[in-house]
């Protein structure tokens, strides 16, 4: 952070794993939160993460009387405490030690990330207060994750919701880039718990990445791509173990032509529910009805691959598991329905790539490679930009097609 003086507003998350302690601090607050609602002795447990920032503040020798603030803590501690401000204290904690390290200005979440009683954030007042706090002190370090309502009351993030922190405050102070910071040397182009050492991404668009973050990539949160889109803010992949690995820039445009697909990414585990509708049925009104049969549920629909007679609606396992007899049923129950297959343990894979439109034979190579290496394909599917073909196989072949994939357009 202190080499490049430009560097002028840094949130933090909760500390994660330590080589001595397998546990990120957010997980234990979580946990602790639990022991306090059911009654459970949760001595220990409070020590456990006192410790972690006690030994900190210790070895960094900072004069922050943390002890004391954790004295404050465990006198609130009750059944009915507040989930959402006991889970922040991770960040908080974490920000407070950091900005004394680093000699930044300390400003607290809640003054500055401001949500409605929805949970919206209120764009305009969070704008304008991250703008005073900029004038106040110059620089300054914020805990991510969290923010608070108009009555002050903390409001958690969704987990990951740092990077969103850091992308707020990048769009309300119009900054030059987004530089996250994190264990990985940029973003790879697939798993390498899959592909054995798959090469780097170094230059990425926000819709590539929003496709591959939404099948599964988690380098980072799929939301913090969007406050910075309209402004074109870059955001900056890097190791803060390696810093000066060039690591990934994610920009609006990028000019590298080179590469065929930019990365690729699945999930395993989908349902694909298969409707056959009588031949004097209108298709179009019954897809309508059976897609109400969904919303009804609450379950969100990936894929609506269809036919002249039948059609596929595609959706997570685990939404279903509760109401799957419930769906089957009224499905069953709609005019113009004369049949419904269901295939469980499929897997869908993303192919992203903003230079495949201007590429012809991409969809012909995949099938080659499918063929020669024996995986057989139950649903192909291509977005209306052009930038990404899912694919489905059985969740036995899914790390296969990956490998099948990577090894046909980039080995």
């Amino acid at each position: 952070i202190l080499k490049d003086s430009t560097r002028s507003v840094v949130v933090v998350s909760a500390p994660g794993k330590s080589q001595e302690e397998g546990n990120k601090i957010t997980d234990l607050l979580y946990l602790l939160h639990a022991h306090l609602k059911y009654g459970v002795d949760y001595q220990a447990l409070f020590q456990l993460i006192r410790q972690r920032f006690e030994t900190m503040a210790k070895e960094l020798n900072l004069s922050f009387d943390i002890s004391s603030d954790f004295d404050r803590l465990k006198s609130q501690l009750s059944k009915t405490m507040d989930l959402e401000y006991l889970v922040s204290r991770g960040e908080y904690y974490n920000a407070v030690l950091m900005a004394e390290y680093l000699g930044y200005a300390f400003v607290d979440a809640k003054d500055v990330m401001k949500f409605d009683f929805h949970g919206s954030l209120d764009t305009e007042e969070t704008n304008r207060l991250f703008e005073k706090a900029l004038e106040l002190h110059g620089k300054m370090v914020i805990p991510g994750f969290y923010g608070s309502y108009p009555n002050g009351q903390i409001h958690l993030l969704s987990r990951g919701g740092s990077d969103l922190t850091g992308s707020i405050a990048a769009r309300a102070l119009s900054a030059s880039v987004y530089e996250n910071w994190t264990d990985v040397t940029g973003i790879l182009m697939a798993d390498p718990r899959i592909v054995k050492n798959p090469h780097k991404i170094h230059e990425i668009t926000y819709h590539e990445l929003r496709e591959l973050s939404y099948m599964g990539a988690n380098v980072l949160h799929e939301d913090a791509i969007l406050p910075l889109q309209d402004l074109d803010i870059p955001i900056h992949i890097l190791n803060t173990n390696a810093p000066d690995e060039t690591g990934t820039i994610i920009r609006a445009h990028c000019g590298d032509e080179t590469q065929v697909i930019t990365g690729l990414a699945g999930k395993k585990d989908f349902t694909v529910f298969t409707i056959t509708k009588s031949n004097q049925s209108r298709k179009i009104s019954v897809i309508q009805d059976v897609l109400r049969v969904f919303e009804q549920y609450g379950v969100n629909v990936e894929h609506l691959p269809s036919s002249i007679d039948s059609f596929s609606v595609i959706v997570e396992a685990t939404q279903v598991e509760r109401v799957f007899f419930d769906l089957i049923g009224k499905i069953h129950a709609l005019d113009g329905v004369v049949g419904v297959d269901v295939e469980k343990e499929m897997a869908l894979i993303s192919v992203v790539g903003r230079n495949m439109p201007s590429r012809p034979g991409i969809a012909g190579k995949l099938f080659s490679e499918f063929g020669r290496q024996g995986i057989n394909i139950n649903m192909i599917a291509q977005s209306s930009q052009e930038i990404n073909i899912v694919v489905g196989v059985k969740n036995s072949d899914f790390e296969k097609t990956i490998r099948a994939i990577y090894e046909a357009f980039v080995v």
